[in-house]
């Protein structure tokens, strides 16, 4: 057998493995590019077909196996108070719309049991999550409202402070979260709202772990270890968060995977702090990258990176503590071997490769997400006394 046809083989298995348990991704940004490139019109693209200039669609879902995603209903962290609220709002308007759209493929999730229904239904379980505190403009009863709507995490800054937490790339809260920092990790608990920890700053990190009675999460981190980006998750953490009982989705960003490219990343960041532009700002950072690319090719970031990752948060906080965060869409450059969101399969082939037995790919693929939910929302139902 060639290795090309060994390599087929290993995707095939692969993908049959996860057509017997749920695939849930942490963190996917197509909401924000039918808003970008479509203005939000969700009749104006056709999702059951393939959509050119992302990485996701329907097809390509069904075809990395994957049984539930957590779409974000980020907005820019440029965006405050009044004009985020309506925003986030909008954005998750459109995920309803979405999952309305397409009743046959797509099922509103709200809690674990939902998944394991639309799984059993095949449908692609559809969750809601909310990228940056400033979505709440520093209300306790928007957060409410969010929960309410649908929304079951919300990413505690972007990558800019709020107020009240500090930002992985803006750290500047004394502490990593002040006394209202503390009440939203409280009621976003007491909700059975999962409090996501991507993006922020180590303080916030251990401020919230010093508080948080139920499991959090990091919806799309790496491991700093091996790659030295503000954006990923140090080992002291990663310990800390198996005492929690949470878990760490691994992201396939390149710049949060490759320390090539972190490097190459940053680089970027430079050029555009030295035009003036605030490295923060994502998008204006990314206006530059065509330029940027030609003068300086981008190392390749590559699909063993991103398992020697969910290898390593593995060995550091144990294997209920892993998951999947893929970023597809969020992000304007992927791995090798992990184009699009049909390639989750090559991953897992690959993991199967390096002795991983089906259990354990299956709390990767979801199981362990799953738990956490199911803890979340049994501290809930407890506050409640219910």
């Amino acid at each position: 057998m060639t290795t090309a046809d060994g390599s087929a083989l290993s995707f095939a298995l692969a993908r049959a493995m996860l057509s017997r348990f749920p695939l849930i991704d942490g963190h996917n940004d197509l909401p924000w590019e039918l808003r970008e490139k479509f203005g939000g019109d969700v009749a104006a693209v056709d999702l059951t077909a393939r959509v050119a200039g992302t990485h996701t669609d329907i097809p390509r879902l069904v075809a990395g196996g994957v049984g539930g995603q957590f779409w974000s209903v980020y907005v820019p962290a440029r965006l405050a108070g009044d004009a985020a609220v309506t925003a986030v709002l909008e954005q998750i308007d459109l995920v309803h719309r979405l999952v309305s759209r397409y009743p046959s493929r797509l099922q509103l999730a709200l809690s674990a049991d939902d998944v394991d229904r639309a799984f059993a239904a095949g449908r692609i379980a559809s969750l809601l999550g909310a990228e940056g505190g400033h979505s709440i403009g520093g209300s306790l009863g928007v957060l409410r409202s969010l929960h309410a709507l649908g929304v079951r995490y919300l990413t505690l800054t972007h990558n800019r402070s709020v107020g009240w937490a500090s930002s992985a790339t803006d750290d500047v809260v004394p502490g990593g979260l002040t006394g209202f920092g503390r009440a939203v990790v409280a009621e976003m608990q007491r909700l059975g709202m999962l409090v996501d920890l991507s993006h922020v700053a180590p303080a916030t990190m251990h401020a919230t772990l010093d508080v948080a009675q139920a499991p959090v999460i990091f919806s799309h981190s790496s491991a700093l270890a091996l790659c030295d980006n503000p954006r990923n998750v140090p080992d002291e953490v990663l310990q800390r968060l198996a005492a929690n009982g949470g878990v760490c989705m691994v992201t396939f960003v390149p710049f949060f995977v490759s320390p090539e490219c972190n490097d190459w990343f940053a680089g970027l960041r430079a050029q555009a702090a030295g035009r003036g532009l605030d490295p923060a700002d994502l998008s204006a950072v990314f206006r530059l990258l065509p330029q940027w690319q030609a003068a300086h090719p981008m190392p390749a970031a590559t699909l063993a990176q991103v398992a020697d990752h969910v290898e390593h948060v593995r060995s550091v906080a144990g294997i209920g503590h892993v998951g999947l965060g893929g970023d597809f869409d969020g992000t304007p450059r992927v791995p090798d071997g992990l184009h699009d969101v049909s390639r989750y399969p090559a991953l897992f082939a690959e993991l199967v490769r390096r002795r991983w037995s089906e259990t354990d790919c299956q709390a990767l693929a979801g199981g362990n997400i799953l738990r956490v939910m199911r803890a979340a929302e049994s501290f809930s139902r407890a506050q409640a006394g219910t």
